[in-house]
């Protein structure tokens, strides 16, 4: 028999034929089966590119603080020679933008209130070549870091902790004070407010201060800066270009890139992520493996058209195709279904949600816990085209077992009642 008759009849089935209340019946299971692979496929487009969305605006707060990569000295100290070291990390194509920097620890304090603080000499003049948070602050607090003018700029959360506003006085208590006779006495230095930086991520605007990279060296006593932070063409290839500039750059000095420096947090998301995909995948496994129960009825229902078939010639492989391409059909269907709702839902997720929002009265992401105010969402194929295939398969699985029960149905014991 032909394959484009099985196609004809498998899709024949689906629809149900004549309308008789078995066959209704039939073709309402047919149609919730389809229903439930398009929601699983659906439920999993969105929950991952929400996940996606999150990982991605976290991420790129993250960035805009800290840099792509980042070379040091170890214990803290000064970098033996810090020009041939730009110029050699510059020399790798990958690397667009480089500035030096001093990295310490200190307190910060403001009357009796007290915080623990990291401490970042920067050169303004070169900080907006490896942050996009220097770049937002170059009118707003960063230009007013001059040498010898003891000036900081510190995060608003840390801000608010201390009190303080731009304009006023802090101390910047050093951690390695001084020998003299009475004993060890930190070193305190005033400083002056010049600006508050809001980055969106908690642990940067709680803790981190800047200041102007020479008034760090006096401060803390260093002969120079402690590392070089890179920007690159594609944040992607951070670990790649680790390792080439590992190889490439001379002396003995660490290099840490951004997916280091936040491993534990990264991990997790990727964590929750695959777990998610496996909870959804077996709602799709739920509504794919209903498509058995359709089947079954259906084989029920058309042995006597099974048997007919039979006696004009049909072999059983070709009674199989039948029944796979019915399974085939209502698979097909429910994953184009789910792919277009749920990528509909994904791209305009900034639309729908703020709707349900005002619908509803209620705020999902109120900005003073979670530091964003819309919903994130970003598919991507990674994820949308195992999703199609795993509904795909899933579906064309369950159609094995009624499709060989089919193929197995004997004409004659078929036809004796009919």
């Amino acid at each position: 028999m032909p394959f484009p008759y099985e196609l004809t009849l498998g899709w024949r089935y689906t629809r149900a034929g004549r309308a008789t209340r078995r066959n209704g019946f039939i073709s309402f299971i047919s149609g919730v089966s389809m229903l439930g692979i398009a929601l699983g496929v659906a439920a999993l487009i969105i929950v991952l590119s929400v996940m996606n969305g999150f990982q991605k605006e976290v991420r790129d707060r993250m960035l805009g603080v800290v840099s792509h990569i980042e070379i040091f000295a170890p214990g803290g100290a000064a970098l033996p020679d810090v020009e041939r070291t730009l110029r050699e990390a510059t020399a790798n194509p990958s690397v667009v933008g480089a500035a030096p920097f001093i990295a310490t620890q200190a307190l910060l304090a403001r009357g009796e209130d007290m915080r623990g603080t990291i401490v970042r000499g920067i050169d303004p003049a070169r900080e907006p070549q490896v942050t996009d948070l220097a770049v937002g602050m170059r009118d707003a607090g960063l230009d007013k870091l001059v040498p010898g003018g003891f000036n900081i700029v510190l995060g608003g959360e840390l801000a608010r902790a201390l009190g303080v506003r731009v304009g006023d006085p802090v101390t910047l208590i050093s951690p390695s004070g001084q020998v003299t006779p009475a004993g060890v006495v930190p070193r305190v230095k005033s400083m002056t407010v010049a600006g508050i930086f809001d980055s969106g991520h908690y642990e940067y605007d709680s803790a981190l201060v800047m200041i102007h990279m020479e008034d760090a060296a006096r401060i803390f006593r260093l002969e120079g800066p402690t590392g070089i932070r890179l920007k690159l063409k594609d944040l992607h290839q951070a670990r790649e270009v680790a390792q080439q500039l590992a190889g490439s750059l001379s002396g003995e000095l660490l290099i840490r890139d951004w997916t280091r420096q936040n491993r534990t947090w990264f991990a997790a998301v990727q964590l929750e992520k695959r777990m998610m995909f496996i909870i959804l995948t077996l709602i799709v496994a739920v509504a794919a493996f209903n498509l058995v129960s359709t089947l079954v009825m259906t084989v029920t229902d058309k042995r006597a058209d099974i048997a007919i078939l039979r006696t004009l010639g049909a072999s059983p492989r070709s009674i199989m195709g039948i029944f796979v391409v019915q399974g085939a059909m209502v698979g097909v269907i429910g994953t184009l279904a789910g792919l277009l709702l749920g990528l509909g839902v994904a791209f305009n997720i900034d639309v729908i949600v703020p709707a349900l929002e005002r619908a509803l009265g209620a705020s999902f992401l109120p900005k003073d816990i979670y530091l964003i105010s819309r919903m994130p969402s970003d598919p991507q194929s990674t994820d949308i085209v195992p999703i199609a295939l795993i509904s795909l398969v899933l579906a064309f699985v369950a159609t094995l077992y009624p499709s060989w029960r089919a193929s197995r149905v004997n004409p004659a014991e078929a036809l004796r009642y009919e």
